[in-house]
């Protein structure tokens, strides 16, 4: 937001520099991102306005008028150009002395060509040879220095100024015409010299999206009074009482509507000083009776609409029009201010009267009851919106505003009628027009007053360190808050009773309230006297999330196992799920969970799978490397029928392909990862959280392929699946190269089963026996199954098992197979002996042959 110093200087006085000022704002929260200098020169600035070196602070840019080159003089005649129909010569006094002949082709002048001296003089701004403009003729801002020259035959030594030339805005299509009060002769950046700062005004601000606003910030921060506008307003019409009636049918839409009524006015251009402000504020001066609306939004925050009262009187027959505000409904349309024939949502509010709608709530008005030349009585309306319809509303019409800029971050209603009040003075100044006595109010939405509870030791604990009761009142008073005391002023237990004001709808309650008392109060205090210290307060024992401290244990496992995090979008669109299926339908018959407003096309609904993302990633990266070892942790959203909120179970997928070892300097594993490897990586996840009964069994799944997919139980219970992905399924991601195996396991019931404190075995001190055996069985028997049978026979003193070999063929027989197991027997108290193994290895042998048909390999 741009704000003035000179509008600035109306609410307060200001002896700091533009630099100072800039730094105090800064550190208070209104972050100055920029300084603009407008005939004014800064230390540091040459007068050709081009930035010195070694300035601190926000940049600073601007041109510096020369006073003794650019003043105030005054037209005393408009004369025809000997040689040129487009070009004029004026007679002007620049309280020189001596009057001069100006040459120009202002076309705002050629009404008064040739009509003799003039009997009311026209002010301006004139520049004498050798002043430093900018180039009105050139595009942006490019620096010229005026100087003599000869045009048709005459020569000119001097300029009458456009607003371009000055740098007060990229206006050129006529010379400024200053208000009449403008002294000749006095220097123009005395008279009308400005600095612009460009405040950042975070959603926490939205409250200083104004002039008085910035100036009330400036009054806490500084101590100096705060001078607040007048809000009366001279009455002297007809009441308005009976002539105009307000309904509104959703107040927590539109919680407060105003209207005042003036008559009688004359449209014209406002004063130019008002011109000037709007100017450098970034809005284009209209009329006066918009400017006014304009000016009050600027300086109060409050955004005003100003309607035809003879327009309004006729779509109603003459009778009294009622304003009403609802809803759009269904097939309405609005043409709006900038001549567009919108179609209206469902949602968006509206300002109506009994014919249809007038203009959309907060965002513009319509064009049919505009203010135009020939308008003569206005209704002026203000009002409070919903900030987050008109947010919605801003967004569905791609329609930024002014209005909607400010209604969108929040207005409070109590401002509505002050700023109806000190607009109907501003019109009634300026337009010559007769107010309407009193206003019609309709206040359904009246928030309660917010009270926040606080003490000074309260303010200490938070900040760490003591600010003195008085100060923290006169810090609040300064913001505007109501303050009372209850308790000595030197009690740093006495309590203040702090009421928000009416300008204000971001101050909580309790809690929340407090921290927002303790941020108002430190700002403004100055966050740089605030001492570094250590905290005061013994830490509160944490509370730790068991849930979350498991799912980074399962990280840190898949990570030590080589394997490497992917984080992919949680939006996806049925197609591309689609292409895990073998046979693809794009989707169609699988329920999902559907973006009402998505923001992309490929991304429309919430996914179902993590595998459709991380072969994605696969794919992708598969261009640079030849292998891949990738896992992804999420949620999947899975609609539940009948509910409003889908089930987000959380899962955990793996994808490797390529190379087993990673390309090196030393020989390494070179062969592809396979089914096996997944299986690993599942066993190792399983193992490191200590889950007990990890098993895997042969299946089907239509995005595995037949044969070397297994399903994969914890407990019994189906926990996901592993395998290799179909090759048609890669070929549909473009994933080309050796085999990709992936797993996708639902991660809930295996943290579910994770145990904080498992049993563990000291290091054995006796030698260990180490044999193998091998068995034949059917080949239908799982190596797993085998491996159970041996665990549960072994007892205590079988303390490993690994299957290190497997074999196929004629010796053992069709439909047979051998598996062979290296056993390592240990006791954890005694050296055994070959008695104690020859037992054990019997009991294994007996429990395979009678549970599993076994046969132990000579």
């Amino acid at each position: 937001m741009r704000v003035p110093l000179t509008w600035l200087r109306d609410y307060v006085a200001i002896t700091d520099t533009p630099e100072e000022l800039a730094s105090r704002l800064t550190f208070a929260g209104l972050e100055v991102e920029d300084i603009e200098y407008v005939g004014l020169a800064p230390a540091g600035l040459p007068i050709a306005g081009l930035p010195a070196a070694g300035r601190s602070g926000p940049p600073a840019r601007g041109l510096a008028w020369d006073p003794a080159t650019i003043v105030i003089a005054r037209i005393l005649e408009v004369m025809p150009h000997p040689n040129a129909d487009r070009l004029t010569l004026l007679r002007v006094d620049d309280g020189s002395g001596s009057e001069q002949i100006v040459l120009t082709g202002a076309p705002n002048l050629f009404h008064l060509k040739g009509a003799g001296p003039l009997p009311q003089p026209l002010k301006i701004v004139y520049a004498r040879e050798g002043a430093v403009l900018f180039d009105g003729h050139k595009p942006g801002r490019e620096v010229m220095t005026l100087k003599r020259a000869k045009i048709r035959g005459v020569e000119s030594t001097s300029m009458a100024c456009s607003e371009k030339e000055l740098g007060i805005s990229d206006d050129h299509d006529g010379i400024i015409i200053l208000d009449d009060d403008a002294p000749v002769g006095k220097a123009a950046a005395e008279y009308m010299g400005d600095v612009v700062f460009e405040v950042k005004i975070n959603p926490n601000m939205a409250r200083n999206a104004c002039v008085l606003g910035v100036a009330r910030e400036i009054s806490a921060l500084t101590g100096v009074p705060l001078r607040p506008p007048a809000l009366s307003v001279t009455l002297t019409g007809a009441p308005i009482a009976g002539r105009v009636g307000i309904e509104i049918r959703e107040p927590e839409r539109n919680p407060r509507f105003v209207l005042g009524l003036i008559e009688g006015a004359r449209l014209a251009p406002s004063p130019y000083w008002v011109q000037r402000r709007l100017r450098l504020v970034g809005t284009r001066p209209i009329s006066n009776v918009v400017d006014a609306t304009n000016y009050v939004m600027f300086e109060l925050g409050e955004p005003l609409h100003a309607f035809d009262w003879d327009v309004l009187v006729g779509r109603a027959g003459g009778t009294r029009p009622t304003i009403i505000t609802r809803r759009a409904e269904a097939g309405e349309t609005l043409k709006t201010l900038d001549g567009v024939e919108r179609k209206l949502d469902p949602f968006t509010v509206l300002v109506c009267d009994g014919q249809g709608p007038l203009s959309m709530a907060g965002v513009m008005g319509g064009a049919e009851s505009e203010v135009t030349p020939a308008t003569v009585n206005v209704l002026l309306e203000g009002a409070a919106w919903d900030f987050i319809n008109v947010r919605k509303t801003v967004k569905a019409q791609n329609l930024p505003s002014e209005a909607s800029y400010r209604f969108s971050r929040g207005v409070h209603p109590g401002l509505a009628e002050k700023g109806v009040a000190r607009a109907l003075e501003l019109m009634r100044q300026w337009t010559g027009g007769t107010v309407a006595r009193g206003l019609v109010d309709s206040y359904p939405g009246r928030p309660e007053p917010v009270v926040v509870e606080i003490t000074p030791a309260e303010i200490a604990r938070q900040l760490g360190v003591t600010i003195p009761l008085d100060e923290i009142v006169r810090i609040l008073r300064a913001l505007k808050f109501g303050c009372d005391v209850s308790g000595d002023h030197a009690d740093p237990h006495a309590v203040i009773r702090a009421t928000a004001p009416d300008h204000r709808l971001d101050i909580g309650s309790g809690v929340i309230g407090r921290a927002d008392i303790v941020e108002e109060v430190a700002r403004v205090y100055g966050y740089g006297r605030i001492p570094e210290t250590l905290l005061g307060e013994v830490l509160p024992p944490p509370h730790p999330n068991r849930d979350l401290d498991l799912e980074e244990r399962v990280r840190d496992v898949l990570v030590s196992v080589g394997l490497q995090e992917v984080v992919t979008y949680s939006l996806t669109s049925p197609e591309r799920e689609a292409r895990l299926r073998e046979a693809a339908d794009g989707g169609a018959d699988v329920p999902y969970v559907r973006l009402a407003n998505p923001i992309v096309v490929d991304r429309v609904v919430m996914r179902r799978t993590l595998l459709a993302g991380l072969i994605e990633a696969a794919a992708a990266n598969s261009r640079n490397t030849d292998r891949l070892a990738f896992f992804e942790i999420g949620n999947v959203f899975l609609p539940k029928q009948g509910a409003a909120l889908p089930d987000e179970p959380r899962r955990v997928a793996v994808l490797l392909t390529g190379a087993r070892s990673p390309q090196g300097w030393q020989p390494g594993d070179r062969e592809p990862m396979d089914f096996f490897d997944v299986k690993g990586v599942v066993e190792e996840l399983v193992e490191a959280l200590a889950v007990q009964g990890l098993t895997f069994e042969p299946g089907e799944h239509e995005t595995l392929r037949p044969g070397r997919t297994a399903r994969v139980l914890v407990g019994g219970t189906p926990v996901g699946w592993a395998g290799e992905l179909h090759p048609g399924v890669a070929g549909r991601f473009d994933l080309a190269g050796p085999g990709v195996i992936v797993a996708e396991l639902d991660l809930d019931p295996i943290l579910a089963r994770a145990v904080d404190r498992h049993r563990t075995r000291p290091v054995p001190v006796y030698p260990p026996i180490k044999e193998d055996l091998a068995f034949v069985l059917d080949r239908s028997v799982p190596a797993a199954r085998v491996r159970e049978v041996i665990e549960h026979a072994g007892g205590p003193m079988l303390a490993g098992v690994m299957l290190f070999d497997e074999y196929a063929g004629e010796q053992v027989g069709a439909g047979k197979r051998s598996l062979a197991f290296s056993l390592t027997y240990q006791a954890p108290d005694r050296t055994l002996t070959d008695a104690d193994a020859r037992k054990i290895r019997e009991r294994i042998t007996k429990a395979l042959t009678d549970e599993l048909g076994a046969v132990l390999r000579a």
